[in-house]
């Protein structure tokens, strides 16, 4: 039996959480870099629980709410500039994946002076900012990863930070913050969660100690479904999916993504759908891909989602997403090339040939 794990960010979840916890970023450094996007983090109220913790700690702050979705290079040396001029000793990320990606090479750059052609080298020295990050999706759990995915233009695609340094201090968790978000977000990132979790048990790394988490995740996911479908979810509901989408988290920080992230980064980037949208289209192909030489483990995920078959599992997210344009062929052929030159390709249970992948975006889309 070989297993390899590791997740040495200390996690927090419940009802105000933030404010009761408020000594554990006390210790953290003295004047915060809050990282969060325009709207998000204060219209779900994480931002009043933040700044009132850090008020009652005595630390004072500034806030940095210029990221973006699917943030660019630019805004975290923009960020990291700002930490360094305002004298900033931690990092506190409020929002979803996009704030919370941000913060952590925000907290890498703020601490070396990395050029922009080595960004995602991952030769980077030892030092970094603290971080706390307080989740307001359910859907990335970036609280719990050492990866920050970025905008990268150079490529035509999102590319990640990758590093044991990224690994948030504290996770702080708190479903309340849930209540804010429209149903279509709810949705996307509920099935981002559901392809970390499933991606994770199809990938080369994966093992028991990752299965039982996916697992976990997945059966929590399952019992949210008919909520997500009629925008009806129930304060318990959100605690699962707040929860599950820690447990995917947990799982591709040991795992990693399989070509569903590979191929969903090119339609994010060039045809702006959301990250968990893009995964999810795409999701039942690759299901139906694996399943030729996977049967097993592919028919395990069904049954963790109560469906008896790939089929279902389309009509599901069909119901979910809706459905998106076609590609014409030229985009396919395109994103195909682009896709296979990703390390998400390698890591994947039966590795796709470009002609694979061109086949999956057909079925799809």
């Amino acid at each position: 039996m070989t297993i390899s794990y590791q997740m040495p960010t200390k996690v927090l979840m419940g009802h105000n959480v933030v404010r009761q916890s408020a000594d554990l970023i006390s210790v953290l450094g003295k004047k915060a870099l809050i990282v969060t996007g325009a709207r998000s983090a204060e219209a779900s109220g994480a931002l009043d629980d933040v700044t009132a913790a850090l008020k009652q700690n005595r630390q004072s702050y500034l806030i940095f709410n210029k990221v973006m979705s699917n943030p660019t290079i630019a805004c975290v040396y923009d960020g990291a500039d700002a930490a360094k001029k305002e004298g900033c000793d931690f990092v506190v990320a409020v929002g979803g994946g996009s704030p919370m990606d941000a913060a952590k090479a925000i907290a890498l750059l703020a601490c070396q002076d990395i050029p922009q052609s080595d960004l995602f080298s991952g030769r980077y020295g030892g030092t970094v900012l603290p971080m706390a990050h307080i989740p307001t999706t359910a859907g990335t759990g970036s609280e719990v990863t050492p990866y920050a995915i970025l905008t990268n233009d150079a490529a035509q695609t999102k590319t990640s930070l990758a590093s044991p340094l990224l690994f948030p201090n504290i996770a702080m968790l708190d479903a309340r913050y849930l209540k804010a978000l429209p149903h279509t977000v709810a949705v996307c990132t509920a099935i981002d969660a559901l392809s970390h979790l499933t991606e994770g048990m199809l990938t080369v790394r994966s093992n028991m100690m990752t299965d039982m988490l996916a697992t976990e995740g997945i059966k929590n996911i399952a019992y949210c479904l008919g909520a997500l479908k009629n925008g009806l979810l129930t304060d318990e509901q959100r605690e699962k999916l707040l929860y599950a989408s820690m447990l995917g988290g947990m799982v591709i920080s040991n795992c990693g993504t399989t070509a569903v992230h590979a191929m969903g980064y090119s339609l994010t980037y060039f045809k702006n759908v959301e990250h968990g949208r893009a995964n999810g289209l795409l999701l039942a192909a690759f299901f139906e891909f694996l399943q030729k030489n996977e049967v097993e483990k592919v028919s395990r995920i069904l049954e963790l989602m109560g469906l008896k078959s790939v089929d279902e599992l389309k009509k599901t997210l069909d119901e979910l997403l809706g459905k998106m344009d076609p590609l014409s062929e030229q985009e396919i052929v395109q994103y195909s090339r682009i896709s296979i030159n990703t390390k998400n390709i390698g890591n994947t249970l039966v590795p796709p040939t470009e002609r694979d992948i061109a086949d999956m975006f057909r079925a799809s889309l």
